[in-house]
């Protein structure tokens, strides 16, 4: 199911912490860079219809589409499958009991991915609001 990657993949973005610190919003920071979690139903893309191409709030980086949301009814953006299976790493938790999302391209933390979501996959990305923005079709 799950497509673990490894560690020590490079990113393609690198920055200073200072520069992460001035491009991003304090609680964009706290999540893309620190690992944190968003409260539940807090943010604007939660309850978004799901149209529209969604992309790291830190690197620009197409990570899900509009077509793999659904309501999950958690609170947070839930996406059945990447946009491309290239555009996140998956790092298992030191219990084995969540596996961690971070985008590809700038190392950040996005979320975690359940085998609790719908079929096809099986597999729920509950990716946090502040890790994300969307591109709205036209």
């Amino acid at each position: 199911m799950f497509r673990h990657r490894s560690r020590d993949v490079v990113p393609e973005v690198a920055k200073t912490d200072a520069e992460w610190r001035d491009q991003l919003t304090a609680e964009q920071y706290r999540v893309l860079r620190r690992g944190g979690t968003d409260r539940a139903f807090s943010g604007p893309l939660w309850d978004h219809d799901g149209d529209g191409c969604y992309r790291c709030a830190g690197c620009d980086a197409v990570l899900f589409e509009g077509d793999a949301k659904f309501d999950s009814g958690t609170g947070w953006p839930s996406f059945s499958e990447p946009a491309a299976a290239e555009a996140v790493t998956l790092h298992r938790g030191a219990l084995g009991l969540r596996t961690e999302v971070r985008c590809r391209r700038c190392d950040g933390h996005l979320g975690h991915v359940f085998r609790d979501g719908p079929r096809p996959t099986g597999e729920r990305y509950c990716i946090n609001d502040s890790a994300l923005r969307v591109d709205s079709p036209g």
